[in-house]
């Protein structure tokens, strides 16, 4: 009985950063730290943070006057930047630039007055960050799509100046499935050079599809409201693997592993290493599955910078 793990798998460089972000400004400036919204969606490092000293609020109005907040890794709107400049408090933004790159877009693309699409899913804190970077004052608007059905269903202005942006945490398949449709719908949309689902959800939505070729269970590691985490679970299950979603090894049903001889193990992009070698060892020590290949994780070669007060030396 062998268990096999994602190459590919756990904290990306976004995540990475806006965690160091936090750690960071707590060295620097003891605590209370306030931290609009979870950093991360992941509830083994939103605890962790919060031993050091981090104070997680969902509300600017939550943070008292002049205090520092910290944006989550998921970005924030226009009317939160206002809302913090408005009580003086001191911000340190750890949207990840990816997620920043697409706010960009967004906000060129109001500007031109155009109309804009974002797929994604509703009430996630991207999707809520993005659409409030729109500024209609120029004649556009921006529209949410979670599905084909919403392709449909959408009653737009002018085809002629339309766009389309994406969540960077959807499934590649699905949302390629959606992008068809408005391209066969409105013929003139416009959408991005590049594609706005990032590396690090490409990277370990294909590593979880090899997983599947070959494990009868895989096991995702990461939080129920981690996007992407979710995400891989769907992935596995589409190609015919069972497969579950647990914040930890302590969410392990052992009935999962009756009849099962490789086990695949993979990890969201806001989920610890630790979290994954744990369950390695609870599997090899407690049911006597050995490991298969390589522990160590792929380099995916990507750094993102701290903010200039943050960095050392």
């Amino acid at each position: 009985m062998q268990i096999r793990l994602a190459n590919t798998r756990g904290f990306c460089a976004g995540v990475d950063r806006a965690i160091e972000i936090v750690r960071k400004v707590l060295e620097q400036n003891g605590s209370p730290v306030y931290v609009k919204h979870e950093v991360v969606h992941n509830k083994t490092v939103v605890n962790e943070l919060k031993g050091l000293g981090a104070v997680f609020v969902e509300e600017i109005e939550d943070v008292p006057t002049g205090e520092i907040v910290i944006y989550s890794a998921h970005g924030v709107s226009k009317v939160v930047q206002k809302d913090s400049k408005e009580k003086h408090l001191e911000v340190y933004d750890a949207t990840c630039p990816l997620v920043s790159k697409v706010h960009a877009e967004v906000i060129k693309y109001s500007k031109l007055g155009y109309e804009c699409i974002l797929i994604g899913h509703q009430n996630h804190p991207e999707v809520e960050g993005t659409m409030g970077q729109f500024d209609d004052s120029f004649g556009g608007s921006i529209y949410l799509v979670e599905s084909v059905e919403d392709v449909y269903k959408l009653k737009i202005n002018d085809p002629t100046s339309l766009t389309y942006v994406t969540q960077t945490t959807l499934s590649i398949d699905d949302t390629q499935t959606i992008m068809d449709s408005l391209k066969r719908r409105f013929p003139d949309i416009h959408g991005p050079k590049t594609n706005d689902i990032c590396y690090a959800t490409q990277n370990r939505q294909d590593s979880v599809k090899q997983l599947a070729l070959e494990c009868d269970l895989i096991l995702v590691i990461g939080s129920i409201n981690s996007s992407n985490s979710n995400r891989l679970r769907e992935i596995a299950e589409r190609g015919g693997v069972e497969s579950y979603l647990i914040d930890s090894s302590e969410d392990l049903d052992h009935k999962w592993l009756e009849g099962k001889t490789e086990v695949g193990i993979t990890s969201g992009a806001s989920a610890p290493e630790h979290l994954v070698k744990e369950l390695v060892s609870l599997l090899q020590d407690k049911y006597n599955y050995s490991l298969f290949g390589e522990e160590e994780r792929a380099d995916e070669g990507i750094f993102f910078r701290l903010p200039k007060g943050l960095r050392n030396g």
